[in-house]
């Protein structure tokens, strides 16, 4: 009687001669089976620092190469490191940021002009004319209506 020890796990096992004959009977288990076909490796969580398996599929398709557990895990990798700003991936030298600069600045938003309220209808003007010039000297809310007359007619807009 044929007795093989696992691939695996070398737990001692039976395998039938004609098994062993074709090349079979090398596990014990289906269990071990797969095991034996797994080619990932275990990666540590970049949150939690939790051991989680990853295959070179997921290597290939990972841009940071960094795995975590679960989304939550995610979520709080994301608030710890909040890419804004110039550590963001897709910063282009702050050009259309010039908006929430006003809003982080504390700028009341009312049209510097004629006084209107509605957040839906204003628009960041650059006094300077240079669009990647965002410091908060440089910009002031504008309506629409205000912000076309500035830069079509060119009339003057207090500041």
């Amino acid at each position: 009687m044929p007795y093989v020890p696992c691939k695996i796990c070398s737990t001692s096992f039976y395998a039938k001669p004609r098994h062993l004959k074709v090349g079979w009977g090398k596990f014990c288990s289906q269990k071990c089976q797969f095991k034996s076909q797994r080619n990932g490796v275990n990666v540590k969580c970049a949150a939690c620092g939790e051991l989680i398996y990853r295959t070179p599929r997921h290597f290939k398709h990972s841009k940071s190469k960094l795995f975590f557990c679960n989304k939550s895990c995610l979520a709080v990798w994301k608030n710890k490191n909040s890419l804004i700003g110039e550590d963001h991936v897709n910063w282009k030298n702050g050009e259309h940021a010039y908006r929430n600069i006003m809003k982080r600045g504390g700028a009341p938003q009312v049209c510097k002009s004629c006084g209107m309220r509605d957040p839906r209808l204003l628009l960041v003007h650059h006094i300077d004319g240079e669009r990647t010039n965002n410091t908060l000297k440089n910009l002031m809310w504008l309506c629409h209506n205000c912000h076309f007359l500035k830069h079509v007619h060119n009339i003057e807009v207090e500041s």
